[in-house]
């Protein structure tokens, strides 16, 4: 993760973003009040999703169980099947 300044990212700001959206690569910024990080809308898209489902309750107790499950007993996928 490259870490710059707000007057280097500023005379290198087209080229820095293009590598953040290109390589999925996070920029951290410092600066005299706190340090800034840029993500790509992919990566902030993928966190927010991330976020989401884990605050779901009993989601994450469910796929820990599933993930158990033995692949040979189950069911295979009927997309004609009603619910």
């Amino acid at each position: 993760m490259p870490v710059t300044n707000v007057s280097a990212l500023r005379k290198n700001l087209f080229n820095s973003l293009e590598t953040v959206i290109e390589y999925n690569d996070t920029i951290t910024v410092n600066t005299k009040k706190g340090n800034a990080i840029i993500i790509s809308e992919e990566e902030y898209n993928a966190m927010r999703e991330t976020i989401f489902l884990t605050s779901q309750p009993g989601l994450l107790k469910r796929i820990k169980e599933g993930e158990k499950e033995d692949i040979a007993t189950m069911a295979v996928y009927n997309p004609n099947e009603e619910w």
